[in-house]
């Protein structure tokens, strides 16, 4: 395939004086089967099943409405990865799963957070969730270092990675100190464009589905609150813009979907990141835009690494020998936890 980037040279970063956190050479390879972006982020999703035994807490937060919490712990472990599943997703999902099952067998404890309407209850307030309400990541961050986390790492998904990424930058002069690194995958680093490029092509498959699913969310909650929020003209919408211009926007505080995508794309914090940090986005993910392999902006940032391997999909990245149960992110995310121990 056509890579989107150009070549960098770590020769150049060197003679400059300027740091190196693109990584050139990903080593993933995919399986032969899935040969393509949309292959490699539908069968993962359908058919990979991971068993894992959660115990649910539910955290009451600041505005009296709740978080349900998925812990999966290993007595005695001081290390905790708190990982942030993507959109309409949960704690059970594969990549989720996968993740906690592979960094358990590894030595650490794991809590895999849904936001607000995605545990299977709905959540109590007028609002939902969406890609900046960092707010929420930082109760439940607290929560992990009030029961006594020293080492906490940060691990996200695509909605989730991007709210990983907002909640570094925008919190980094008041981070827990507990936080210590953070490792994110497929995350549209720009909601704009990534928001517009689901609505062209074949990837706007994927946008009925993720619209069918939210009007379930609409519907559940216009019956708590009738006087704020309606369902009348879902059937209406299109795409994921036109669901954010109508519910996400109105309903968190934001003008329209533009000024939602301006104010939390996690491309404008990357610079403010005090932590070490890896952002992984594969080439052919049929859900990110060009903008969200921002190469000449890695070359500038000292604690944001950065790679694009050509092949991976959205939240897939199989292993190459389809008989290997750990998937390379899990492999790839464990690898730079201890990199940066």
């Amino acid at each position: 395939m056509t890579s989107r980037l150009t070549t960098f040279s770590p020769t150049f970063a060197l003679q400059t004086g300027l740091p190196m956190p693109l990584i050139e050479h990903s080593d993933y390879q995919p399986p032969q089967f899935l040969w393509n972006g949309h292959l490699q982020t539908i069968v993962p999703s359908l058919f990979r099943k991971v068993p894992v035994s959660y115990e649910r807490e539910r955290l009451t937060t600041p505005d009296d409405d709740f978080l349900d919490l998925d812990w999966s712990v290993k007595t005695g472990q001081t290390k905790l990865v708190i990982l942030s599943h993507g959109l309409e997703g949960d704690s059970t999902r594969q990549y989720i799963a996968g993740m906690v099952r592979h960094l358990n067998n590894h030595g650490y404890d794991c809590l895999a957070w849904n936001f607000r309407s995605c545990s299977g209850e709905m959540n109590r307030q007028l609002r939902m969730y969406h890609s900046g309400a960092t707010d929420d990541l930082d109760t439940v961050v607290n929560q992990a270092v009030a029961k006594g986390y020293e080492d906490i790492s940060l691990v996200g998904y695509s909605l989730g990675g991007n709210l990983t990424l907002k909640y570094l930058g925008e919190y980094a002069d008041r981070l827990p100190s507990a936080v210590r690194r953070a490792v994110v995958f497929s995350v549209p680093l720009d909601l704009a464009a990534s928001s517009g490029m689901l609505s062209r092509g074949f990837s706007r498959v994927y946008v009925r589905r993720f619209l069918k699913h939210l009007r379930l969310k609409v519907e559940g909650k216009e019956k708590l609150f009738p006087q704020h929020i309606s369902s009348k003209n879902y059937r209406r919408l299109r795409t994921l813009i036109d669901f954010d211009n109508q519910y996400t926007a109105p309903l968190h505080g934001f003008e329209d979907a533009w000024d939602y995508y301006r104010r939390n794309s996690s491309i404008h914090f990357l610079d403010r990141i005090n932590v070490p940090t890896l952002v992984v986005n594969a080439q052919n993910d049929p859900m990110l835009a060009p903008e969200c392999f921002p190469e000449a902006l890695a070359r500038k940032l000292s604690c944001v690494w950065m790679e694009f391997p050509e092949e991976g999909g959205h939240c897939g990245f199989p292993p190459a020998d389809s008989k290997n149960e750990v998937y390379w992110s899990e492999e790839r995310a464990l690898r730079f936890l201890k990199e940066h121990a």
